[in-house]
């Protein structure tokens, strides 16, 4: 006879199952030990023989126990399974169904349950095979702690202090064990699928706790070791984009991280690191520098390409116009790139010949295409100097022959500034009227006195300097010179009568005539008794006589001394004070 607990049922096992329950359930088991009434003769011994025969003949369950068992049937109300007890389970379709919503089990096929109950209400054996599939899952999970070995699970969603992992069944990895740095979006890992090891297990309470970290920690030890082996100045390896900053990038080289900056990223402009790399991406690098002290790493991915300035003076010659695009604006001028990591500077004082452009962004806007002449190369220093305004022709050049010197002008006074006045000559040129050239007679302290910003005003031409874009103006040399009136009226020799405008440690300034001055020296003041000289006042009319003319230089020197002798010839180059200062003619050449 075969072993009761083997769960194979011999004829004779049949035969006496059946004789004993007196017939069969609609399942083709017996429901439980229904022992038909024996003849009252029957013996005692051979009744509890019998009964020990029929439970023997099914194997021995334990509630909470896994077992296999046969699928007997598959319908819409449930697959039934057979696990070699007194009757077959029913356990409902959805727990065999796959993803997709497809049955996974046919007849005939052995599946793993748990026996929840040996018997429920209508005396049908309780199974569950998604609860046998978690018990499984427990059972490796278990194992894969003590064994500390590696589980592979979804995220499931963000919860709070980290996320839920599904290994098959739910659990927990905190923020802090989720990578060897700070994750700040954790929504953004839902759906990803991630190697763990399970740090913490209590099967009663269903509580897992996983770490990631601590698997990248052992991994990026190992790599590390590996990469530093081979680490060296001037390598180029092969990396991983783990984090972007405004400063740039920090790659992964196998277990340890270099620093790409911003600046070695291209040859050309780059706003942000994000413009060219983005996280996860795989790039070659080399190796700029290495201290193996603090393992700190500088990578360059630029030095990988030729570098554009190298040959730059083959692509930009002095004269050579060029195109290019406007890629920055500052306060003195545009940068404009004339190719990747080649760029000239568009000074504002090279974009227009007659514009006042007080900020570059007021001709030109970032983005621009324009058309440029190279002003000057320098590769050592990367510098280009370009000219926009050279481009067309300069306005300057043809002002000379539409305004030659002497042309009279007229224009709005656009701007007063201490030395002078800015008239307008044409749209965007302007004309300087130096305070010097306002009036003949006048002594101007500021140019307030005689123009108004606003005013028209008509003036001379007195020069144009189209090279340095300087067209210089004269109000006075409009009107008659009142020099020429008086030299061609005075000499030198006569007597004049003059106010005293004011003194110096030197001598008296008299007014002659209306604009016109000259100077009495203390030595040629009147000399009273006794050699003392008298001393002048101020606004007090005096007569004296012209002792020195300069027609070209504008200058009179005058003498009260000399009236009082008509052969008195002065002496204009010896001091005449005994104490070896300044004379009459140093006074005089002076002025």
């Amino acid at each position: 006879m075969a072993n009761p607990d083997s769960g194979v049922a011999t004829p004779e096992m049949t035969n006496n199952r059946e004789s004993a329950q007196g017939g069969s359930t609609r399942s083709g088991k017996a429901k439980g030990p229904q022992l038909k009434l024996m003849n009252q003769d029957a013996d005692p011994e051979e009744h509890r023989q019998l009964i020990d025969l029929y439970d023997n003949t099914f194997k021995n369950f334990t509630e909470g126990e896994v077992v296999k068992g046969t699928v007997m049937q598959v319908s819409n109300g449930g697959v039934v399974v057979d696990v070699g007890y007194k009757s077959e389970g029913i356990i409902q379709i959805s727990e065999f169904l796959d993803e997709h919503g497809e049955v996974t089990v046919e007849s005939g096929d052995l599946v793993d349950v748990l026996l929840e109950r040996t018997e429920d209400r209508q005396g049908h054996i309780v199974l569950s095979r998604e609860k046998a599939e978690k018990m499984k899952i427990w059972d490796e999970v278990e194992k894969a702690f003590t064994e500390r070995k590696v589980v592979i699970g979804r995220v499931i969603e963000r919860i709070k202090g980290g996320l839920a992992v599904d290994i098959g069944v739910r659990a927990f990895l905190p923020g802090s064990q989720i990578d060897v740095r700070p994750v700040r979006n954790l929504d953004a890992m839902r759906g990803q699928e991630l190697r763990m090891r399970v740090i913490k297990v209590n099967k009663k309470r269903g509580n897992i706790v996983l770490s990631r970290k601590s698997l990248l920690e052992e991994e990026n030890a190992e790599k590390k070791k590996q990469t530093l082996e081979t680490l060296a100045e001037g390598k180029v390896l092969r990396g991983v984009v783990k984090n972007l900053t405004d400063y740039g990038a920090f790659i992964d080289l196998g277990g340890i991280d270099g620093l790409l900056h911003i600046t070695d990223m291209s040859w050309g402009r780059i706003g942000h690191p994000s413009e060219l790399f983005k996280v996860n991406d795989e790039l070659e690098v080399v190796v700029l520098k290495y201290d193996p002290a603090t393992e700190r790493v500088s990578l360059g991915h630029k030095q990988l390409a030729p570098d554009p300035w190298e040959n730059v003076q083959d692509l930009c010659s002095i004269g050579a116009k060029m195109s290019g695009k406007v890629v920055s604006l500052t306060d003195y001028g545009a940068f404009v790139e004339l190719e990747s990591g080649v760029e000239g500077l568009i000074h504002v004082s090279e974009m227009s010949w007659s514009k006042r452009a007080k900020h570059p962004s007021k001709i030109l806007n970032v983005g621009d295409s324009v058309e440029a002449i190279v002003l000057g190369v320098d590769p050592q220093a990367r510098r280009i100097s370009l000219g926009l305004k050279q481009t067309e022709g300069n306005p300057w050049h043809e002002l000379t022959e539409r305004y030659p010197v002497g042309t009279r002008i007229k224009g709005k006074v656009r701007n007063l500034t201490e030395f002078g006045a800015f008239v307008e000559v044409e749209e965007d040129i302007d004309g300087l009227i130096h305070i010097s050239d306002m009036s003949w007679s006048k002594r101007i302290k500021h140019p307030s006195e005689v123009l108004k910003k606003g005013d028209v005003v008509e003036a001379m031409v007195l020069s144009i300097d189209a090279d340095n874009q300087r067209l210089s103006l004269g109000l006075k040399q409009l009107a008659t010179d009142v020099w020429d009136n008086f030299f061609s009226n005075n000499h030198a020799g006569d007597v004049v009568e003059g106010k005293v405008t004011r003194l110096t440690n030197f001598g008296a300034f008299v007014e002659l005539d209306e604009g016109i001055e000259g100077l009495i020296h203390v030595s040629e003041f009147d000399e009273s008794d006794g050699n003392e000289k008298i001393s002048l006042e101020v606004d007090k009319l005096y007569q004296m006589k012209i002792i020195k003319i300069s027609q070209e230089e504008r200058k009179i020197g005058l003498s009260i001394r000399a009236l009082k002798s008509d052969d008195y010839e002065p002496n204009l180059d010896v001091a005449t004070d005994g104490t070896g200062g300044a004379t009459l003619g140093d006074h005089f050449r002076s002025q």
